[in-house]
């Protein structure tokens, strides 16, 4: 018997040590059945990690709890959480909402509490973590399809964000599915 293991599955028996054990295990049955995205997103809404490890933001900009009222602003957002990578300056963000830099500027103050820079960047660092959650791609082409254009500046935001490199991150949470779970022998 191994002490270590936070969960245990043997056939269709499964045992955890605890319960936050139990979570690990529910997330790691749904990632089985539905796959990481829907696992992650589970994990999301209970506001806990994919993996057990710390050192991720609890903030979510596409999780975020309330709508923005003006239409601007709703746009921009779509705009972004649509394409990260994309080039979002501040003009061409005010532009796609219809309205001035300088009043995009007090609207994503006001109903985001983020400048429009900041929304930018947080969604830009989900989409980088779910690319090194999923495992595919250098921590490079993560880099590029999040939007950061290189690695340095996506381990710079990491670093800054979360406290963790990228490399650090993809380690702590990776998919589970596919991980050797102990059985019972």
């Amino acid at each position: 018997m191994d002490g270590n293991p936070v969960f245990v599955r043997d056939g269709h028996v499964a045992t955890s040590a605890g319960i936050t054990a139990g979570i690990d295990l529910s997330l790691s049955l749904v990632e089985e059945d539905w796959g990481a995205d829907v696992a992650r997103n589970v994990a999301r809404q209970l506001v806990v990690f994919m993996a057990r490890p710390g050192g991720q933001a609890q903030f979510s900009a596409r999780l975020a709890p309330r709508q923005p009222r003006h239409p601007a602003v709703r746009r921009v957002m779509d705009r972004v959480t649509a394409d990260p990578a994309g080039c979002h300056t501040l003009a061409t963000l005010a532009a796609s909402g219809g309205v001035s830099v300088r009043h995009l500027e007090r609207l994503f103050r006001t109903e985001v509490g983020l400048t429009p820079g900041r929304y930018v960047e947080s969604v830009r660092v989900e989409a980088a973590q779910a690319l090194l959650a999923d495992g595919t791609g250098t921590v490079e082409e993560v880099a590029q399809q999040a939007g950061f254009g290189s690695s340095e500046s996506l381990r710079r935001v990491f670093q800054h964000t979360l406290g963790v490199s990228p490399t650090v991150y993809r380690a702590r949470f990776r998919s589970t599915l596919g991980a050797p779970h102990l059985t019972a022998g």
